[in-house]
C-alpha cells in the first residue's frame, strides 16, 4: 500500500480547514496541518476534523512547510509521497487521487496541479496572480526549457526526491524554489489540470499589495539566482 501524507500550512483558516481535511481521500495515511500563528479556531477545527496539528511560530509559508517536513523526518515509517495543499478550500482535495496517479502509474517524481483557465472559477485568481504565474513560468521556460505552466500550491512529490531538494525558502518563494530545484536535479515532472474555486476568506498573499509585491520579488529572485548559478 502506498504511504501518502499531506502537509497543509494554515494561518487563520477556521472557516475552511475542516472542509479541506474532510474532502481528502481516505487513502491518505496522515493529514498534517501546520498552524502558522493563527489567532482564530484553526487549530481546534483541524483537530476535530482528524488532522495532526503542529505549530510553527515563525510566520511564513515556507516555514510551515518545513515544519511539516521536519515532523515527518522524525518518524520511523517514512511516506512514499508528500502532497502539499492549501488550507483555504480553493483547491478540490478529492483531486489528490489524480494528482498522485502519475507517480504511482508512471513513476514520475513530481506533479503540479495546474490551475488551467477552463477549470478555474471566475475571480478565483487575481489578475496579479495570473500574470505572476505567466511571467514565472515563461522565465523558467526561457532559462531552463521548463514545461511548467503554473506555480500551483497543490502538488505531489516522492518523499525521497523532496528530501534531496534540500528546500530552504521560508516564505513566498517555496513553490518556485521546489520547481527550480526539481529542474536542476533533473526530476521527472508533469502537470495535471485541476479545478480551482474562490477561496474562503482573504488571501494572505494576493489579498494585499504588500504580499503581492513581496511574493513577486521572491519568485523572480529565485529564478534569476538559479539562472546564473553554475
Amino acid at each position: 500500500m502506498t504511504h501518502i501524507k499531506v502537509i497543509i500550512p494554515a494561518y487563520n483558516e477556521q472557516d475552511s480547514i475542516a472542509n479541506v481535511i474532510q474532502d481528502i481521500p481516505k487513502t491518505v495515511t496522515e493529514v498534517i496541518v501546520v498552524n502558522n500563528n493563527s489567532t482564530d479556531n484553526t487549530v481546534k477545527n483541524a483537530q476535530h476534523a482528524g488532522a495532526t496539528v503542529l505549530t510553527e511560530v515563525n510566520k511564513g509559508y515556507g516555514y510551515a512547510c518545513l515544519k511539516g517536513m521536519d515532523y515527518i523526518a522524525q518518524q520511523d515509517d517514512k511516506p512514499d509521497i508528500i502532497v502539499f495543499l492549501d488550507g483555504d478550500y480553493s483547491d478540490y482535495p478529492e483531486e489528490l487521487t489524480k494528482l498522485v496517479a502519475p507517480i504511482l502509474d508512471d513513476n514520475i517524481d513530481f506533479v503540479i496541479g495546474s490551475r488551467v483557465k477552463r477549470l478555474r472559477e471566475g475571480g478565483s485568481m487575481t489578475p496579479q496572480q495570473v500574470f505572476g504565474n505567466w511571467l514565472a513560468t515563461f522565465l523558467m521556460r526561457l532559462f531552463f526549457g521548463a514545461k511548467f505552466t503554473d506555480l500551483g500550491p497543490f502538488r505531489a512529490i516522492k518523499y525521497t526526491k523532496l528530501v534531496a531538494l534540500n528546500m530552504g525558502d521560508k516564505t513566498y518563494g517555496w513553490t518556485v524554489e521546489m520547481q527550480l530545484k526539481a529542474l536542476k536535479q533533473k526530476l521527472s515532472y508533469t502537470e495535471i489540470p485541476v479545478r480551482y474555486k474562490q477561496r474562503i476568506g482573504v488571501s494572505k498573499v494576493s489579498g494585499t499589495v504588500k504580499g503581492t509585491i513581496f511574493a513577486g520579488f521572491k519568485i523572480l529572485g529565485w529564478i534569476f539566482k538559479y539562472s546564473f548559478k553554475k
